[in-house]
């Protein structure tokens, strides 16, 4: 069942951001042209399926309706996209095209053999776990919805109340799902039966204080009255549309998920198996790899490469362990680094604002150094927030949401601050600058900023590529400076350790059958973090197989292309040169970066 605004007695009005103007695709323009303005064309259509795409890209057309998860909707797309692509094909001669443009090609094929490989493991994937639709679709509310008008405010509230359908559909496909085998270790139901709990507090359905969701509804009602834009009356009537929406169509949704979780938890294994136990297992981790990495990597071959990565890193912390002045063995300084008070802030507000505090200031001082090393900065704006309470975890990973200069939206570093004493000081510069500059921040900003690319190339991202990047840059503020705490330095090693033993437990839990207690003993040995930030890891890898891998593998890449241009061009190299080449077509498959950054070398050297 859809709803509209008529359901709620809204008028069928929206505020429209318009979409760009399409490319014409005339007889007299050139080849390339015309190909651009073809993906241009059918990006539009693919995003007039995806009404949250739309949202977050700052247009508000389709932004009371959500993108229809359910199989039918999924197979529409995919049949869209083979059509698209084979027609593709049939007007436009790859040989025929600039370098740009047949990357735009080779791309926009490759997107049609990951949906594909995508729809096929579609039933595989654990649709409540982390970040399924129940956390979500109240997230993308509160952080990516909007309102500047009634009409935002009204589709706002339509929204609210599809979470409840949107959310009964989901259930259905988790339900085939167990009924085939396919379900996710015993910890995961717990952790998303505590989500659902924490969803289902507060006002509306209870005493004060207010639901994160409905507190968010109210502060952008109030913004709206505060404007000028509702009177009075509108921001009762408003108020009340969406303590209604929640009550009535979103809560029963999310007690019927909590109702069924409670009661498929018992079937679920108490003791977690990867990807391996799962019907056609093997099959399934081998795909989710090659959408990973982008490469023809085995599992072998990355747990190779893990175990390899660990040792050699290991060696740079004895050395930096033995210029701190620890007397005591390595895996003695990683207790030293877990356990002592001056690695952590005080687990209450003061604390947590410190630690804020903290990763600002890494990050102005960061961004100030940016054009020594890099030809183009973004415009966007970077904010540092602590996780919302009702998906807060301790120990889990911090990350990035993408901002949007069209919404006027900034993009957010989120860190997870739940319990303080999983997340120690001397993590925090890595991870600034993983997470926004010159890490994600900059490589998406820069990316949707782009201009004369098909727009699809703005919006692409490849996990290799992606978070290959982030974990680079951590490597390159060590090289251009920063770092001066030798703890914080200690804590870039055991960073980078941290996604070199990712590749070892990845491949260990879901190739070769580990238990979870191995992957435990595993990464304690190499690694400096905290117990409760290791065990949120490892049940990450269990229930997000092969993930974990993107990270090391595109760093290694990356630094190994830095490496060969180096080497090519002698004198002639500029590392401000390839840091635009690498950031200067959007996120790439690893073998496309390869070749434009081949390409890039033949022409310095000519």
């Amino acid at each position: 069942m859809r709803l509209s605004r008529r359901d709620f007695g809204f008028g069928l009005a929206a505020t429209a951001v318009a979409a760009p103007a399409a490319r014409a695709a005339t007889p007299a323009a050139g080849h390339d042209q015309q190909l651009t303005a073809y993906l241009d064309q059918a990006f539009e259509q693919e995003l007039a399926m995806e009404p949250e795409r739309l949202t977050r890209l700052g247009r508000k057309t389709l932004n009371d309706r959500f993108t229809d998860r359910s199989d039918a909707g999924r197979l529409q797309r995919l049949e869209w996209r083979r059509r698209n692509v084979a027609e593709m094909k049939r007007r436009f001669d790859p040989a025929k095209l600039g370098e740009d443009a047949r990357t735009s090609w080779d791309m926009w094929v490759l997107e049609l053999e990951r949906e594909e490989a995508d729809y096929r493991w579609r039933d595989h994937a654990y649709v409540f776990g982390r970040n399924g639709a129940h956390t979500a679709l109240p997230g993308f509310m509160i952080n990516t919805h909007k309102v500047d008008s009634l009409a935002d405010m009204e589709a706002y509230i339509v929204r609210v109340a599809a979470i409840g359908p949107t959310l009964d559909g989901e259930r259905g496909r988790a339900e085939r799902a167990a009924a085939a085998g396919v379900r996710m270790p015993r910890f995961a139901y717990d952790q998303s039966i505590e989500e659902v709990r924490r969803l289902g507090v507060g006002a509306p359905f209870g005493e004060a204080p207010d639901a994160a969701l409905f507190a968010d509804a109210k502060g952008k009602i109030a913004a709206l009255r505060a404007a000028g834009a509702i009177d009075d009356a509108q921001a009762t009537r408003l108020t009340d549309a969406v303590a209604g929406a929640m009550t009535a169509r979103m809560k029963p949704a999310y007690d019927r998920l909590g109702a069924w979780l409670v009661a498929d938890r018992e079937k679920a294994s108490a003791e977690p198996q990867g990807a391996g136990a799962l019907p056609d297992g093997a099959a399934f981790y081998n795909a989710m790899l090659r959408l990973q990495t982008t490469t023809d990597m085995s599992a072998d071959e990355i747990h190779a490469l893990g175990l390899a990565e660990v040792t050699r890193i290991r060696a740079e912390m004895e050395t930096l362990k033995g210029k701190i002045g620890f007397a005591g063995t390595l895996e003695e300084f990683f207790v030293f680094m877990r356990t002592d008070d001056r690695f952590y802030v005080s687990d209450d507000d003061a604390g947590r604002a410190r630690y804020l505090k903290l990763a600002e200031d890494y990050l102005a001082a960061m961004k100030a150094r940016l054009p020594q090393y890099f030809g183009r900065v973004p415009r966007s704006d970077l904010v540092v927030k602590a996780v919302e309470a009702y998906r807060a975890e301790p120990g889990g990973a911090a990350h990035y949401n993408s901002g949007s200069l069209a919404a006027g939206r900034p993009g957010v570093f989120y860190v997870h601050l739940a319990d303080t004493r999983a997340t120690p000081t001397y993590e925090i510069e890595g991870t600034a600058y993983h997470e926004g500059w010159p890490g994600h921040h900059m490589q998406i900003s820069l990316a949707q900023e782009m201009t004369g690319l098909p727009t699809f190339r703005t919006q692409s991202g490849y996990g290799a590529y992606v978070e290959g990047w982030g974990l680079y840059v951590e490597r390159l503020a060590k090289e251009i400076g920063f770092y001066e705490d030798e703890y914080s330095d200690f804590g870039r090693l055991g960073r980078e350790i941290w996604r070199a033993i990712r590749l070892v437990v990845d491949t260990g839990i879901h190739a070769k059958g580990w238990s979870e207690a191995q992957a435990l003993a595993f990464y304690t040995a190499n690694s400096p973090q905290p117990v409760a930030k290791i065990r949120s890891e490892i049940r990450r890898y269990f229930v997000m197989p092969g993930q974990a891998t993107s990270y090391k593998v595109g760093m290694v890449r990356i630094l190994a292309l830095r490496e060969q241009a180096r080497e090519a061009l002698g004198a002639r190299f500029d590392l401000r040169a390839f840091h635009d080449v690498v950031l200067g077509a959007g996120a790439l498959p690893l073998p496309v970066l390869q070749a434009r950054v081949d390409r890039w070398v033949a022409r310095q050297a000519a």
